[in-house]
């Protein structure tokens, strides 16, 4: 489903900001509830006597901080943005020779005040984009920004399906020091996205010159990723030349270092089984990785949480069958998780840092038959963004909330993670939202599935960043406590951006529906008159 630029509002003065802005936000609980705990963090367990009054003699265990941060957010307090980091943090280094950027909407100027003054006029800008229409205003004012810079050169993706987006977000940079990056992230390449939505980022260390050939095609390794992030590029080159010279460029760099596997989507008909070697799409990629991570044995969670939902059917077909069955997968035979979808209602919204403005970029519809049908099977699984709403299932008396300082940002982010009863078994930072378009339909007759839309994103989980590890969320920092979970193992942290534990939609709650009025007013005095 694709984004709308937000409409602009001026805000009235007079008005206080959303509770915990501009200062520490406290302990952030919600409520008192009827609401089990959640299986993943478990509760912290206090310290016995003996252990707090001798000393630990055993080596110092080894903490490996989130492979995601959490992109700063200009009206929270410092505390909040622990660790997060800002687009300049990762375009202002005055050695990026070239800039390829990947997205859904662009502002050029934008864009270009973030690279180091002393580059900007030099640096090479490759901007992709999917408006293919000659006539579309996006396009129009993309191609008006580009003529102000020499050294911007605009590509266009190939869009072969009619209701796909090139949906996308992906930094690829150069230095002149010989090394490369590749940025996976989530928010689109306008100011709004990067000031006060919260959004994630994720990146491969710097990547040298390759000297040898590495062939393991082992699902985690690094030159895996390479593989199939060359064929996601030589993706575009389908109708003609867009990314080949990137596709040369990088395919001379070494990846051994990288810890992720890519999974992504590209418009057009894909085998759903294919030679290991060779890249999948959609769900298939989705399904293909999850089979060969191990799960904690016991009961399991996938939270799956989305800025856009899109049409997916009368029935839950789609969703049971094809995404949640994809990734119910693992390497060994274990029990169906349970599934939840964290997104917005218009209380959230209408709470938020940018109020009704930021609920230009999140997206589902309730109005159709066919989407109340949705509504039906959706919200028994639907939870709460911020776990503090009025009309939201109650939080269990007593329960400590874990507050990950992000309720008053709208959420453009998109999370896919799977809670084990202990720790987490893996985590998906994806661009792609909740829809036929980006993951695929169902499979055909033929064993193929039909893509609509360009996607990327990375999944990590434990024992591929370390050996005998194991990731436990974290939250307003990105480090993980030693006491957090018991044993000596590697203990990688992963940032949550949501509160928890989760706060479920009351039975009469519907989601935040961008082309719906409401004439309550946000905390800045404003209502919304819908799309």
């Amino acid at each position: 489903m694709s984004e709308h630029p937000a409409k602009r509002r001026r805000l009235s003065e007079g008005h206080d900001p959303p509770s915990g802005v501009g200062a520490a936000s406290g302990s952030g609980r919600g409520p008192a509830a009827s609401l089990d705990r959640p299986i993943s963090p478990p509760p912290r367990k206090k310290a016995t006597r003996q252990q707090r009054e001798e000393p630990d003699e055993r080596e110092e265990r080894v903490l490996i901080p989130s492979p995601f941060h959490l992109t700063t957010i200009r009206g929270l307090p410092a505390e909040c943005n622990l660790g997060a980091v800002s687009l300049q943090d990762l375009l202002g280094d005055p050695l990026i020779l070239e800039c390829w950027q990947f997205n859904y909407l662009h502002d050029i100027n934008f864009l270009m005040s973030h690279f180091d003054e002393d580059v900007r006029s030099t640096v090479k800008v490759h901007v992709v984009h999917g408006f293919w229409k000659r006539e579309d205003p996006n396009r129009a004012a993309l191609e008006q920004d580009a003529t102000g810079f020499k050294n911007v050169e605009l590509h266009t993706a190939y869009m072969p399906e009619m209701f796909g987006t090139h949906h996308s977000k992906m930094m690829i940079l150069f230095r002149n020091d010989d090394t490369a990056q590749v940025i996976i992230h989530t928010a689109n390449m306008i100011s709004k996205d990067w000031t006060n939505m919260t959004n994630a980022v994720w990146s491969t260390p710097m990547l040298p010159l390759s000297k040898t050939e590495n062939e393991d095609f082992t699902i985690g390794s690094g030159h895996k990723f390479k593989s199939d992030l060359l064929s996601y590029l030589r993706a575009y080159n389908t109708k003609r030349s867009v990314c080949r010279p990137l596709v040369d460029s990088l395919a001379r760099y070494d990846f051994s270092a990288v810890q992720g596997t890519l999974i992504a989507s590209i418009p057009g008909r894909h085998a759903v089984e294919t030679d290991p070697r060779e890249t999948r799409w959609g769900w298939a990629a989705l399904k293909q990785a999850m089979r060969v991570i191990p799960v904690q044995p016991g009961k399991a969670e996938v939270v799956v949480q989305v800025s856009s939902i899109a049409t997916l059917g009368g029935s839950d077909s789609w969703i049971q069958r094809t995404l949640f069955d994809s990734l119910s997968s693992s390497a060994k035979s274990s029990s169906r998780p349970d599934f939840k979808v964290v997104f917005p209602d218009f209380s959230e919204i209408r709470r938020s840092l940018d109020g009704y403005a930021s609920g230009g970029s999140i997206h589902t519809k309730i109005q159709s038959a066919q989407q109340a049908k949705q509504l039906q099977y959706m919200r028994p699984i639907f939870c709460h963004w911020a776990n503090d709403a009025e009309m939201g299932a109650k939080l269990a008396e007593g329960l400590e909330v874990r507050d990950a300082g992000r309720k008053r940002a709208a959420p453009h982010i998109k999370t896919y993670i799977r809670y084990g009863e202990k720790s987490i078994d893996w985590a998906l930072l994806t661009s792609a939202n909740l829809s036929k378009q980006a993951w695929g339909e169902a499979a055909s007759s033929s064993q193929q599935i039909r893509v609509a839309s360009w996607e990327i994103g990375v999944l990590v989980w434990p024992e591929l960043l370390a050996d005998n590890a194991k990731m436990i969320g974290t939250f307003k920092t990105d480090s993980p406590s030693p006491a957090e979970l018991e044993g000596d193992c590697p203990l990688i942290g992963l940032r949550i951006p949501y509160n928890l534990p989760l706060q479920p939609y009351g039975n009469e709650e519907v989601p935040w529906v961008a082309t719906m009025a409401h004439t309550e007013p946000d905390w800045m005095g404003k209502t919304w008159e819908g799309w």
